[in-house]
C-alpha cells in the first residue's frame, strides 16, 4: 500500500545543508498501528510530512498503491491528502472562527461532497468521537482533549486509508491521552495508523508496529513488512485517482466571512475607508444625474411646447434669424480674421445680408397630405417620435355670453379688435410676423383655445400632457364636447382669458386699457375678482359650425346669420350648435418645466374631427363640391382668368347694359353719384389754378384749420411749428394734397345740391342721356359695374364654410422625447426630402436646433473629470485593501496550512483570500451607497434653496449604484490578488508551524 525507498530530505539554509532524513526505506501494511520514535531532530515529523504529501523528498521515491509519486502534480498531492490521508496534529490545528461541525465539514467540502451527505457524515464521526452534542461550539470553548478528537473527527470523515497523528497527545493530561490513544487504536482495526511520538510505554501499548529513527535513519523496525506476506486481492480504486478536490467559492466565501466576522471592527473601519472614494463617485453620479435628469424633464417638456412643425404654407425663418443673430453660416471663407489688419475698422454687410436675406424669403407650399402617408407608413419614425398632432384650418366659433348677457365671440384677437374698432387687417397685421412662430409659444397669437395632444391606443390626451398638470377639479376631457380649463400654479387666469371666456366685460377692459395707454394710473386691485370651480365648470359655450352660419336668400345666395347680433341670437339659441361644458381645471404641477399650455382651454382632437365631419357633411358644402366652378354664397361663377381682359369697347357695351338694367330710383342714384365725383383733369387743373393764385401764408393758415378739424385739436401751434419747418417743396406737395381734399368736398355738395332740385325720373333720364365717351364708360365699369364673377375662389369660399379633408392637414407638429430624437427626425425628413419631388419637399423652420445648446455635454464632462479626481481615493483605498488583506494572511497562516494539509489547492487558497477582498468590497460598496442615500437629503434641500427648483435633486440611479459596488469589488479584488498569490505560495509545513 505505502512503499518508502531510500526517501532523502534535505533542507538547505544559505551554505549549509541539513540531512533531515538519510536514505528511509520501509513498507507499510494497510491496517495496522505504527509508532515512529525517536528524539528531537531526528526526522520523525518531516517522514511523516512527507508520507501525508505536505513535503517532498529529496532522492529516493514514496511509492503509493504501486504508483511512483514522482510523477505526481499538484493537484495528484492534493487527491492524496484528501482521500487518502487524514492528519491529527499535536496542537489540534482547528480552524478557530469555524465552528466544530463546520472543521469537520472542511475536507468533505474539498471532496465535493453535497451539503447534506456532509453534514450527515461530519455528525456520525463527531459522535465516534463522542462529541455528538458538542456541534456548534467554537474550538475555544472547548478542552484540549475535546478539541484533540474533533481533529480525528476530522482526520476520518474523508474516510481516508491511512491516518497520520503528531504527537496526539503531546498536549493533553494522561487520562484524555489514554481516551485518545484508545480512539486511535480501534480506528487501526480498519486502517493504516502512523502515529509520531515520544512516549514509548504509549507506543508499547497501543502500537503494533514500533520503528525508532536516529539521525535521519531508521535504526530499528519492530515489525517490519515482508513481501511474502503480501495476499493476491482484487485490484482497488487508488484514492488519489478519484475527482480532484476543489473548493466552492462560496466555501471560500463562508470561510472568510467567519473571519472577518470574528474581527467586526476592523472589517468595519476597514469597509469604510474602502468607501469613501466611492462615496465621493457616487455623490458627483447623484448630482450628474439629478441635474441630467432635470435636463431631460426641461428638455421633454421643452420639444412639447416646440415640436418640429410643418406649415401647408410656411416661410424659412431659419436664415432670417441667422441675419438678426449675424450667424456666419458661410463655412467657406475661410478665417477673416487673417485678412485684416488689426489697427483699421472694417465694413461687415450685415444690413445687405438681412436686406438680402428678407428678399429671398419666400412662402412656401408643403405638400402634407404626402407627407402624413410617409410619416405613418414609416417605422423608424415611431422609434424617434414621442406623439404626432395634426391641425386643420377649421374655426372652432366658439361663442358664449359676458357678464352683460351679451353673446360674444370667444375669440381674443376678435374680442380685442372689436374693443378697439380695429379692423381684421389690423389686426392680421399685428399677427402676422408671429404666425409663423406660433410652435414656439402657445400665445403667439393670443390664443386661448387649445387642442391637446392626443394620446395612444384610443387615449383622448396623451401622457405627455396629463404628466405636466394635477387636476385640481373635474376630470380630464374623454367626450369630444368636453373642455379642461389651465390655470396658473397660482390659481390664477389672466384678464384677456377671462374677457376671453366670458367672465369679465367688455367696458372693464377698455378702461383699464385705455388707462395704460393714456399712462394713467389706475387701481387694478379695484377689478380683481375671483370664481368657484362650479362657477368655471357652469359656464356655457357654443360652437356654431360654419356651414350652419349661412341662411339661403331667395335669390339662390347665402347670406351670413353672425354678422348682426339678431342672426347671432338666432344661431346661439338654436340646436343646431355644439354645446361645450368645462369638466375640469387643471394646474401646472410642481414637476412641470415648461408646461404645453400656461393658461386657457384645451380640447381634444375629437372635437376637431367631429366638426370637421359635421362641415363636411352639410348641405351648402355638399352644394358648393358638386360645382366647382360656381361660388355658392353669391351665385356667381369663379373667375376664369379672362374677366379683367375686356376691352374698352366692351366695357362700354356692358356698362350700357347694366344702366339699362336699373329702375328709376336706381338710375337716378347712379346718376348722383357718377356727377358729383369730379373727374382727375377737373381736379388737378382746379388745384393748380388755387396753389397759383394763394400766397404761402394764406395756404397755411387755411391748411392749419384744417389739419386741426381733423386731428380734433384746439392747440395749433404746433401744427404752425410743424409746417414752418417745411420747404417749399415738401410744403407744396401737403398743400396740393389738401386742396384737392377740399375742392372734392366743395364740388360734391355743389352738384348734390343742384341735383337735389330734380325729379327721380328727371334725373334718370340725364343717365340715360348724357353722352360719355368710350373711354368714360370703361372708368364707369371699373367703378360701379357690379361683379359678374365672384371675388373668392373655389378653396376660399370651401375654407369660408369649414371643409377640410382629413388625409390633408394644414400642420403636422412632431413632438421628440430629446434633443437627439428631434436631430433623427430631421435627419428622416431629409431622407424624404432626397427622394420626394421637387413639388414635395418639406421646407420648415427648426427654432429649437437655433436655440439648443451643449449644457448635457458640459454637464457630463464636469462630473467626469470630477470623478476622474475622486477616482484616486479608490486606488489609495484598494491599496489599503491589499495591505490589510496581506495582514489576514499573517495572521491565517496556520488556517492555510490546515487546509493545505487536508486537501487544498493554492487555487483554493487563493481563492479564500479573494473571497475575503471580495466580501470586503462589496460592504464598502453597500456602505457608500447607503451613505451616499442619506447624504441626498440634505444636499436636495440645498441644491433646492439655492436654486428655487423644486424638482432639483440628486438621484442616485440603481444602475449606478449596482456599478459601483461592482467597482469596489473588482478593485478590493485586484488589490488583494498579490497578498492571495503570496498564500496560495506558502509552504504547508512552515505554514502549520506557525503560531
Amino acid at each position: 500500500m505505502l512503499t518508502l525507498k531510500n526517501i532523502v530530505k534535505n533542507y538547505v539554509s544559505a551554505d549549509t545543508t541539513v540531512a533531515a532524513l538519510a536514505g528511509v526505506s520501509m513498507d507499510f501494511r494497510e491496517h495496522e498501528f505504527v509508532s515512529i520514535l525517536g528524539p528531537s531532530g531526528c526526522g520523525k515529523t518531516t517522514l511523516l510530512n512527507i508520507i501525508g504529501g505536505l513535503d517532498h523528498y529529496t532522492e529516493g521515491d514514496l511509492v503509493i498503491s504501486g504508483r511512483s509519486t514522482k510523477e505526481f502534480t499538484d493537484s495528484d498531492w492534493d487527491a492524496y491528502r484528501n482521500h487518502s490521508i487524514g492528519f491529527v496534529f499535536q496542537s489540534y490545528n482547528l480552524i478557530p472562527h469555524q465552528s466544530v461541525l463546520s472543521n469537520v465539514e472542511l475536507a468533505l467540502t474539498l471532496s465535493g461532497v453535497s451539503k447534506s451527505e456532509r453534514r450527515r457524515r461530519a455528525k456520525e464521526a463527531l459522535e465516534r468521537v463522542g462529541l455528538g452534542d458538542q456541534l456548534h461550539k467554537r474550538p475555544n470553548q472547548m478542552s484540549g482533549g475535546q478539541m484533540q478528537r474533533v481533529a480525528i473527527a476530522r482526520a476520518l470523515v474523508n474516510d481516508p486509508e491511512i491516518l497520520l497523528a503528531d504527537e496526539p497527545t503531546g498536549a493533553l493530561d494522561s487520562e484524555t491521552s489514554v481516551q485518545v490513544m484508545d480512539i486511535l487504536k480501534e480506528i487501526s482495526h480498519d486502517k493504516l495508523i502512523i502515529m509520531v511520538t515520544h512516549n514509548p510505554e504509549l507506543a508499547d501499548k497501543y502500537s503494533s508496529r514500533i520503528i525508532r529513527l536516529l539521525d535521519g535513519k531508521v535504526i530499528s523496525d519492530s515489525n517490519p513488512y515482508i513481501a511474502s506476506e503480501e495476499k493476491k486481492a482484487p485490484p482497488k480504486t487508488e484514492k488519489h485517482n478519484k475527482k480532484k478536490p476543489s473548493m466552492s467559492f462560496f466555501t471560500a466565501l463562508s470561510l472568510s466571512m467567519n473571519n472577518l466576522m470574528t474581527k467586526r471592527g476592523r472589517t468595519l473601519l476597514t469597509s469604510f475607508a474602502g468607501s469613501i472614494g466611492i462615496i465621493g463617485i457616487a455623490l458627483i453620479l447623484s448630482v450628474s444625474t439629478g441635474v441630467q435628469l432635470y435636463i431631460d424633464r426641461v428638455q421633454e417638456d421643452t420639444l412639447t411646447s416646440y415640436p418640429i412643425q410643418l406649415q401647408a404654407e410656411t416661410v424659412d425663418m431659419t436664415a432670417l434669424m441667422a441675419s438678426l443673430m449675424d450667424i456666419d453660416t458661410d463655412e467657406g471663407e475661410g478665417d477673416k480674421e487673417a485678412e485684416l489688419e488689426r489697427d483699421r475698422i472694417y465694413t461687415s454687410p450685415v444690413f445687405y445680408d438681412l436686406m438680402n436675406t428678407v428678399n429671398a424669403v419666400e412662402t412656401e407650399k408643403n405638400n402634407l397630405k404626402a407627407f402624413r402617408a410617409y410619416l405613418e407608413s414609416n417605422e423608424e419614425f415611431a422609434e424617434v417620435l414621442s406623439a404626432v398632432k395634426y391641425s386643420y384650418a377649421t374655426d372652432l366659433n366658439i361663442y358664449t355670453k359676458d357678464p352683460d348677457g351679451k353673446i360674444i365671440h370667444s375669440d381674443a384677437q376678435k374680442l380685442v379688435q372689436s374693443l378697439y374698432g380695429m379692423s381684421s387687417d389690423m389686426v392680421a397685421g399685428m399677427n402676422a410676423g408671429m404666425a409663423e412662430m406660433e410652435s414656439m409659444s402657445s400665445f403667439a397669437t393670443m390664443q386661448i383655445w387649445h387642442e391637446l395632444l392626443e394620446g395612444t391606443d384610443g387615449e383622448p390626451i396623451s401622457e405627455i400632457v396629463k404628466s405636466q398638470y394635477d387636476i385640481i377639479h373635474g376630470k380630464w376631457p374623454e367626450a369630444y364636447n368636453e373642455a379642461i380649463l389651465f390655470v396658473s400654479d397660482r390659481n390664477e387666469l389672466s384678464d384677456l382669458t377671462l374677457f376671453t371666456l366670458g367672465f369679465k366685460g367688455a367696458e372693464e377692459m377698455k378702461t383699464i386699457s385705455d388707462a395704460a395707454m393714456n399712462k394713467e394710473h389706475i387701481d387694478t386691485e379695484a377689478f380683481a375678482a375671483s370664481w368657484s370651480y362650479e362657477e368655471i365648470c357652469a359656464k356655457e359655450f357654443k360652437i356654431i359650425l360654419n356651414s350652419d352660419r349661412y341662411q339661403k336668400n331667395t335669390n339662390g345666395t347665402y347670406a351670413d346669420l353672425s354678422t348682426n347680433e339678431t342672426g347671432l341670437s338666432f344661431l346661439y339659441d338654436g340646436e343646431n350648435g355644439i354645446d361645450i361644458k368645462i369638466v375640469g381645471i387643471a394646474r401646472p404641477n410642481k414637476d412641470a418645466v415648461n408646461s404645453m399650455i400656461s393658461s386657457g382651454v384645451g380640447y381634444t382632437a375629437e372635437l376637431t374631427r367631429y366638426i370637421i365631419d359635421a362641415n363636411n357633411s352639410s348641405d351648402i358644402i355638399k352644394a358648393q363640391l358638386a360645382d366647382p366652378s360656381m361660388d355658392v354664397l353669391c351665385a356667381l361663377p369663379f373667375p376664369s382668368g379672362e374677366d379683367e381682359l375686356y376691352t374698352n369697347a366692351q366695357k362700354a357695351e356692358m356698362i350700357k347694359g347694366y344702366f339699362a338694367s336699373l329702375t328709376q330710383a336706381e338710375k337716378a342714384a347712379l346718376y348722383t353719384r357718377i356727377a358729383s365725383t369730379p373727374d382727375a383733369l377737373y381736379l388737378e387743373t382746379a388745384a393748380s389754378d388755387y396753389l397759383a393764385t394763394t400766397d404761402r401764408a394764406t395756404l397755411q393758415a387755411s391748411m392749419i384749420t384744417a389739419y386741426a378739424q381733423q386731428m380734433g385739436t384746439d392747440d395749433t401751434a404746433a401744427i404752425e411749428a410743424y409746417f414752418a419747418k417745411m420747404d417749399d417743396i415738401a410744403f407744396a406737395e401737403v398743400a396740393r394734397d389738401l386742396v384737392k381734399q377740399q375742392i372734392t368736398a366743395q364740388y360734391t355738395a355743389q352738384v348734390q345740391a343742384s341735383l337735389g332740385t330734380l325729379s327721380t325720373d328727371a334725373l334718370a333720364a340725364m343717365l340715360d342721356t348724357t353722352p360719355y365717351t368710350e373711354e368714360q364708360y370703361a372708368e364707369m365699369f371699373d367703378l360701379y359695374m357690379p361683379a359678374t364673377v365672384s371675388d373668392s375662389t373655389y378653396e376660399d369660399v370651401l375654407a369660408t364654410l369649414g371643409y377640410v379633408d382629413p388625409e390633408s392637414p394644414s400642420a403636422i407638429m412632431l413632438y421628440a422625447s430629446s434633443f437627439e430624437n428631434k436631430d433623427k427626425i430631421a435627419d428622416l425628413i431629409s431622407t424624404y426630402n432626397d427622394a420626394a419631388n421637387e413639388d414635395d419637399e418639406i421646407q420648415y423652420t427648426d427654432y429649437v436646433a437655433l436655440m439648443m445648446s451643449s449644457i448635457t455635454t458640459v454637464i457630463n464632462a464636469i462630473s467626469y473629470v470630477l470623478i476622474a479626481f475622486v477616482a484616486i481615493s479608490l486606488v489609495v483605498s484598494s491599496i489599503m485593501i491589499g495591505i490589510i488583506t496581506y495582514i489576514s494572511v499573517l495572521e491565517r497562516t496556520k488556517e492555510i496550512g490546515i487546509l493545505r494539509a487536508i486537501g487544498a489547492s493554492k487555487k483554493d487558497i487563493s481563492r479564500v483570500f479573494n473571497a475575503e477582498t471580495l466580501i470586503v468590497g462589496f460592504s464598502a460598496g453597500v456602505i457608500g451607497i447607503g451613505v451616499t442615500l442619506l447624504l441626498t437629503i440634505p444636499i436636495n434641500y440645498i441644491l433646492r434653496t439655492l436654486t428655487g427648483i423644486a424638482i432639483l435633486g440628486a438621484e442616485l440611479p440603481v444602475g449606478g449604484a449596482i456599478v459601483l459596488v461592482i467597482i469596489s469589488m473588482v478593485l478590493t479584488f485586484i488589490a488583494g490578488l498579490i497578498p492571495s498569490g503570496v498564500a496560495a505560495k506558502k509552504d504547508p509545513v512552515e505554514a502549520l508551524r506557525t503560531e
